[in-house]
Parts: C-alpha cells; sequence; structure tokens
C-alpha cells in the first residue's frame, strides 16, 4: 500500500525516476559525460564506470563520486539495475558494445561513429531494433542552441526557400598522428559532423557529393594517408546546394561558423567567444579569439544531449539523434572519400545501393 501510494505521489508531482546510467571509458569525452551525468543532468544516476585502464575508472569514479569502477564493461551489461550505457570508448568498440547492451535489454548513448562499416552499421541497428531499445548517437552539434535556433529558423520559413548552404569547420590544432593513422580519415573523423549538421539544418538528404582537398599542414598527415584540407560539394535533393571546408589547423582558434541563405534572406551563425568585448585603438580593432577547442565550444551542447537522450529513455520517446542518423553521416563521408580519391561527383546510392 505504502509503495501504491509513493507511486501515485511521484506520478501526481510530476516527477519521473531517475535513470540509472552506467558509463563505459573514462577518457576525455567520457569524463565530459560523466561529469555531466553525476551533476549536471538530474533525472540521471551515474551508477559504475568501465573502462579497461582500472586506474581511470578508479580516478573517475572517485572524483564524481560513484561507488563502482570497473575494468570489464560487461560487468554493467549484467547489472539489471542499470537502464541505459553512454559508450565512450574508441571507436573500434562501439559496434561491440552497442550489440552487447541492446542484448542486456539497455538503451544506449554511443559516441559517433556508430562503426566505419556499412555493413556492420546494418548488424548493429538489426540488434538495436530487435531488442526494441533506443540508440541515440553523439552528434553534439544539433544541441548547441545557436545551431538548433538555425534549424527551427529555416523550418518556419523565415528565409524562405533555402538555396545554400555554407559550412566552416576548422581545428585550432590537429590530432596527433598515431590517432591520424587509425581516425578513418578526414572525412570519417571531421567532416562527419558537419554531414550531420548539414542533413540538420536543410532538413533534407544529399543526393551526391564532390569532395576536393590536399596536405598543406604537416606533410606527415599525408604521409599517414591522409588530407589535412577538405572542400566538400553537397547537392540535395531537394535542390540546395551546400559547401563545408575543413582544416585541421585555424591559427586563430576553433572556427565554427554556418550561413543558411534562402530565397527571402539569410541566417548566419558565428564563432563562439569567451566574450564579446572589442577594444579600437590606432593599431585597429581587437577582440577575443573564439572558444580554443570542441570542449570548450560545445560544453552546453554536450549537456543538452546527455538530458535529451536521458529524457527520451524516462518518456519512452524517440531520441533526437537516431541510429539512421548516425548511418546516413557514415554514408555521405564514404562518399567523400570515394569523390576525393577519384576526382568525381559520387551519387550516395552509389555507396549506399539501399537508398
Amino acid at each position: 500500500m505504502a509503495l501504491v501510494l509513493v507511486g501515485l505521489i511521484w506520478r501526481h508531482s510530476g516527477m519521473s525516476k531517475r535513470v540509472n546510467v552506467g558509463l563505459i571509458g573514462a577518457g576525455r569525452i567520457g569524463r565530459l559525460h560523466g561529469r555531466h551525468l553525476a551533476h549536471r543532468v538530474d533525472v540521471a544516476n551515474l551508477a559504475a564506470i568501465a573502462d579497461i585502464n582500472l586506474e581511470s575508472a578508479q580516478e573517475l569514479a572517485g572524483e564524481l563520486g560513484v561507488g563502482i569502477a570497473l575494468d570489464d564493461p560487461r560487468r554493467i551489461m549484467d547489472d539489471e539495475s542499470i537502464e541505459a550505457v553512454a559508450i565512450c570508448s574508441s571507436t573500434d568498440t562501439h559496434a561491440e558494445m552497442i550489440e552487447a547492451a541492446a542484448l542486456a535489454g539497455k538503451h544506449v548513448f554511443c559516441e559517433k561513429p556508430i562503426d566505419r562499416d556499412l555493413a556492420r552499421i546494418d548488424q548493429v541497428l538489426k540488434a538495436v531494433d530487435s531488442a526494441g531499445v533506443k540508440l541515440q548517437v553523439g552528434f553534439n552539434r544539433r544541441f548547441d542552441a545557436s545551431f538548433s535556433q538555425a534549424r527551427e529558423l529555416v523550418a518556419q520559413g523565415r528565409i524562405g526557400v533555402p538555396q545554400i548552404l555554407r559550412i566552416t569547420s576548422r581545428d585550432p590544432q590537429p590530432p596527433p598522428i598515431a590517432y591520424i593513422r587509425v581516425s578513418g580519415g578526414i572525412f570519417m573523423d571531421m567532416t562527419i559532423h558537419d554531414f550531420d549538421m548539414a542533413r540538420f539544418l536543410i532538413g533534407a538528404e544529399a543526393e551526391d557529393i564532390f569532395a576536393t582537398g590536399g596536405v598543406m599542414i604537416d606533410p606527415e598527415i599525408g604521409q599517414a594517408g591522409d588530407i589535412d584540407t577538405a572542400v566538400t560539394i553537397l547537392r540535395f535533393e531537394n535542390g540546395v546546394i551546400g559547401t563545408i571546408d575543413n582544416s585541421r589547423r585555424a591559427a586563430y582558434g576553433y572556427d565554427q561558423r554556418v550561413e543558411v541563405f534562402g530565397s527571402e534572406g539569410v541566417i548566419l551563425v558565428s564563432n563562439k567567444k569567451p566574450d564579446e568585448v572589442a577594444v579600437s585603438d590606432g593599431h585597429g580593432t581587437h577582440a577575443a579569439l573564439p572558444l580554443f577547442f570542441f570542449v570548450e565550444r560545445y560544453v552546453d551542447a554536450y549537456l543538452a544531449e546527455m538530458k535529451a537522450f536521458v529524457e527520451a529513455v524516462q518518456h519512452d520517446t524517440v531520441p533526437l539523434v537516431t541510429g539512421r542518423d548516425g548511418r546516413e553521416a557514415v554514408v555521405m563521408a564514404y562518399a567523400a572519400r570515394l569523390s576525393y580519391r577519384e576526382n568525381r561527383p559520387v551519387l550516395l546510392r552509389e555507396v549506399d545501393p539501399s537508398r
């Protein structure tokens, strides 16, 4: 009787129970998500942390006040009290971890990409569908307040019919060469976020892609089999033409800008800076540089995406970034890579005949 009464009071108050989440991976992005789950997502309870490096898991667990630190993620899968997992481990483990979580009946948040192989992604999505669990892919930029507002304005018709999309995405410095060698290349590692943002902003699928680029920053990147500078042209099914320009090194900081031009106007999203103070003197006008890198630039977006995931679990709704979204960005990355190698436009159906 007491338990029934508590349940009635809980529902009457409009509250929902907190979702127990297990974190897999205690590296840089895992630490960011862990801090949010432990202290900033009110509807979540960070119940356990697993990392193949037990010391890393223990260190983060100690910092966040989490009582369970493990070196084997399977123990999180076996814990029936844990309802969802946040997979922040290395890319080569994502598919395996998602399948294990689905088999255990746990909802999944997973950093991008699901996998670098489309057939493997399809296996994973089938496992998720069969298990009836939710899967949200970590394309955090959709949850940035400015980009989200830009999407709403496009959808509302504020600039009429969209015609041209421009995305600028440049890192302040290249990743280590050891990372470049296993990254899958610039289109799979870096531009993949911009591919998802392009789909998000325009609300349509790309039909074909042409990509060009070169090694203009570090010859070692070329020796590792990659490029560090790229421009990609996208033609969407609704006629919109998009361009994405990427660089592994911008001397002035993390450059993240968007422009959507339409028949009745234009939407601009500029770089985010630590302040908006400008000083003008006899030598010119001086202002702060953009925030240095993705953790600083998108910290609020990372928080918003994790809140959205936990709330989707709570309320049994479809995640805002689905497994299909994750797959589509990989298809686009494959098309861009093929286009660069063969110096020609590539129809997405060449990469994905199921389209």
